[in-house]
């Protein structure tokens, strides 16, 4: 099924003890060279470690707009929600209903935004361990195979490209005119300072060493 816009949920339970060198993911993707993407990866630790959390959003084939998180719970013993909002104006990353990011359209400065093609929802466990716990310093331990991760309660809540009457003004729900129009009340932007005090690890706009010419623009809206 491919979507174009929507509210997707999914619960998760991490790959527990040493999962170092895994990575978990869950994210939206189109194909080919100009793909657009919006996900989550998390990055397997040593145990005792915390996961982090990273995000992205890809546009015509370029990314480079990765931020990162620690999660204030531990995400291997129990399922938790992780829920994206894509609408025409933003994108809101949710963690169990707080918001942990919001990446606004910023066409008006020439960046583009993922909104064609239309993306399916994809998941996979896999082995970075070249780049995934600790910039690679720290491989996978296959000894602790084999690992899994848990996914359940899948819901999307979205716009079907192939039944335009899936989001006509006709057809549309109160539950589906809230997403499409998202934004963050004053409540869910203190909530989103607090995550970002509190768990953020990585901001591409504050990463003066990888964008030593400037920052890009987007970084105006969304930092």
């Amino acid at each position: 099924m491919k979507y174009l816009f929507g509210k997707i949920d999914m619960q998760l339970k991490l790959v527990p003890r040493n999962s170092a060198g895994t990575v978990t993911a869950y994210y939206l993707s189109s194909q080919g060279p100009t793909h657009d993407e919006i996900y989550f990866e998390f990055l397997g630790n040593l145990s005792g470690d915390p996961y982090t959390l990273h995000t992205n959003v890809f546009s015509q084939g370029k990314g480079n707009s990765e931020q990162q998180f620690h999660l204030w719970f531990d995400p291997t013993a129990d399922f938790h929600t992780y829920s994206i909002t894509w609408n025409p104006q933003r994108i809101i990353f949710y963690v169990d209903g707080t918001p942990i990011r919001e990446y606004k359209n910023s066409e008006s400065m020439g960046v583009s935004y993922p909104k064609n093609p239309p993306m399916r929802i994809y998941s996979s466990l896999w082995n970075a361990d070249d780049w995934a716990t600790r910039g690679g310093l720290v491989k996978t331990d296959w000894s602790q195979a084999p690992f899994s991760a848990s996914y359940r309660n899948f819901n999307a809540n979205a716009c079907i490209p192939s039944s335009p009457s899936s989001c006509s003004s006709n057809s549309a729900t109160s539950t589906r005119s809230s997403w499409l129009n998202e934004e963050l009340d004053n409540t869910s932007q203190e909530r989103l300072k607090w995550v970002h005090k509190n768990y953020m690890v990585y901001n591409y706009c504050t990463d003066s060493k990888r964008f030593p010419q400037g920052f890009p623009a987007d970084c105006l809206q969304n930092n």
